[in-house]
């Protein structure tokens, strides 16, 4: 399964980045309007430090508006993955978008319908948004596993990026459903390789480390 980190956040992204846990980062809107820069320069920057795929998410809400955007941001650089929303205009958008040979991530998912349809029109990622389901008594999830089934069942290529990841708990359970992709934010991606029992044993292999009175090197 693939790591994105969902942030823009340059320095959180190089520091992962260097320690070998991001294949690709999830922007959008709010995450711009986070970082304090301008969408393109902060792109820009993420897509040098990252070689795989950057989702760039259009601010248009109609079709010939998402395509002046997707002109724009597939500018910035070749791994920038067009973000759209999962909308007629969005799916119509995603169609064209793929046929000129461009990533595209399609977003806002909450149905499996949703997801149905995002494959027919070719996307290369398809955003069901994990977390925002929980809010509102929705086992997040079982969407997971419905949309893994209905690709398995027709071979579709788009991948399944679960979003609004929150816990260390939904990047396990997405593993065993066998979702392709996880993004998550730096905190939820450092948190995976906490335990107790790792750090209760590691105090106890150093202390007695330190009554040997030796030194390694």
């Amino acid at each position: 399964m693939k790591f994105f980190v969902d942030t823009a956040d340059i320095k959180e992204i190089r520091e992962l980045n260097d320690m070998g846990l991001v294949d690709g980062v999830t922007t959008n809107p709010s995450l711009i309007l986070k970082s304090g820069g301008k969408i393109d320069e902060v792109t820009r920057q993420i897509c040098d430090i990252v070689s795989g795929p950057v989702s760039a998410e259009v601010t248009a809400t109609d079709y010939d508006g998402m395509m002046a955007e997707a002109k724009v941001l597939a500018k910035i650089a070749d791994n920038v993955t067009i973000k759209v929303p999962l909308t007629l205009d969005g799916l119509k958008a995603c169609k064209a978008i793929r046929s000129e040979g461009r990533m595209v991530n399609v977003t806002l998912c909450f149905s499996a319908n949703q997801a149905l349809l995002a494959a027919k029109a070719g996307a290369s990622f398809i955003s069901p948004f994990v977390g925002r389901l929980d809010d509102i008594g929705i086992e997040g999830m079982d969407l997971i596993s419905e949309i893994r089934q209905i690709y398995d069942n027709y071979d579709f290529a788009t991948e399944i990026l679960v979003a609004s990841v929150r816990t260390v708990n939904h990047v396990k359970d997405a593993a065993l459903i066998g979702a392709d992709v996880i993004t998550a934010p730096p905190a939820v991606l450092r948190s995976l390789v906490r335990h107790p029992l790792t750090d209760k044993g590691l105090e106890a292999f150093l202390a007695d480390w330190a009554k040997t009175g030796q030194k390694i090197g």
